[in-house]
């Protein structure tokens, strides 16, 4: 069992032992921020963050990658766990093809955002003429659709893009959370 994991196991141990008792969270710092008291520090809201892309992105052969940053523009401290939620979109409220898949490689940690500090997703958009036209539909995106983990509002990040308009091909990957600001083209 890595470290994270224990952690995790004996965080999830101790909050089923008793709620009367705080402990201090074990949680990774991102840009600088600190551990707080699992009591005083929230899930982070949508009003709390933007979501903007790092460009350029890394061109490979039939995808493009991007470093999706997620940014806490509050003046209050919070988390961020896990995968967040992106789909292509043609407009605000029409959501094209499937939404992106996630992909492992990352260990899930409890990230701490400080006021103004900014963590990042591995973000990378399949080539859809990969998929055949008839299974795919493609259609011109201008925007991703981020949903934080852990949250159900949304941020438009703009973004001109071929989509798939039909649903079953998956064409958008991303990472879980990653601690700091990604470096486009250096960030992994």
């Amino acid at each position: 069992m890595s470290l994270s994991n224990h952690a995790r196991h004996l965080a999830a141990a101790a909050a089923i032992v008793g709620s009367a008792i705080l402990f201090p969270a074990v949680a990774l710092a991102a840009s600088g921020g600190t551990a707080a008291p699992q009591s005083a520090v929230h899930r982070c809201l949508a009003d709390q963050l933007t979501a903007w892309l790092g460009e350029p992105g890394s061109q490979t052969a039939g995808s493009t990658y991007y470093q999706l940053e997620i940014s806490n523009i509050s003046g209050r401290t919070c988390t961020l766990y896990g995968f967040p939620g992106v789909s292509a979109v043609r407009s605000a409220m029409q959501q094209e093809g499937s939404p992106a898949s996630r992909v492992p490689g990352h260990a899930e940690d409890l990230l701490t955002l400080a006021p103004g500090s900014t963590v990042h997703v591995i973000l990378q958009i399949t080539d859809v003429y990969n998929f055949g036209p008839s299974a795919c539909h493609p259609v011109r995106a201008f925007g991703l659709r981020v949903y934080a983990p852990g949250d159900y509002s949304w941020h438009l990040v703009g973004l001109n893009f071929e989509a798939c308009s039909k649903t079953g091909p998956i064409f958008l990957h991303v990472s879980t959370t990653i601690a700091d600001t990604g470096i486009p083209g250096y960030s992994h």
